[in-house]
């Protein structure tokens, strides 16, 4: 008769600190505004008593999953189980949502009857001074517009990060 053993090997692998948490600490803060901004612009909505369109909770959710996929991170991290492979197909994921949104986010900002183009026409072309009602309508209107474009800036952002860490997750597979 023989006799099997069976070892357990764990791999171990070294993620670069400061790029991990760097990557982290934009993502939070990338995740963390547009989640904001976005639940900003569903309060306006619901109190103006129009429509919500569709991108507004659909940026909701992408950056809730961004911000559980971070916290996921976390707790791998803390037991010292954070595999490549999970991060690719996460940061995959996250990837192919934060795209499809930056595109339509893009388009409703950019576009040729977009949110910039009224910005410039009623909110940089006449700007307003005072302490009556219509300078707090102006800087109200103001601040949409500079939301707007701070979403846009943190969505571009986090595409790109996302493509690094998959690049990043893959150089830390191949390394090992």
């Amino acid at each position: 008769m023989t006799e099997v053993v069976v070892q357990r090997v764990r791999t171990r692998y070294h993620w670069p600190p400061w790029q991990l948490n760097f990557w982290i600490l934009i993502m939070l803060i990338g995740s963390g505004t547009i989640l904001g901004i976005n639940a900003w612009f569903v309060t306006v909505q619901n109190q103006l008593l129009v429509g919500i369109p569709w991108y507004f909770p659909y940026w909701i959710t992408t950056s809730a999953l961004a911000i559980l996929f971070i916290l996921a991170m976390l707790w791998l991290i803390s037991q010292r189980q954070l595999l490549p492979g999970i991060v690719i197909m996460g940061s995959f994921i996250l990837f192919v949502l934060w795209i499809v949104g930056l595109i339509v986010f893009s388009i409703e900002l950019w576009g040729p009857n977009g949110v910039s183009s009224n910005c410039n026409l009623y909110v940089d072309g006449s700007k307003s001074s005072g302490a009556n009602v219509n300078t707090l309508a102006w800087l109200e209107q103001s601040s949409i517009c500079q939301s707007w474009e701070a979403a846009w800036a943190f969505e571009l952002v986090g595409v790109v990060f996302l493509l690094w860490m998959m690049i990043l997750s893959y150089q830390v597979y191949q390394n090992n």
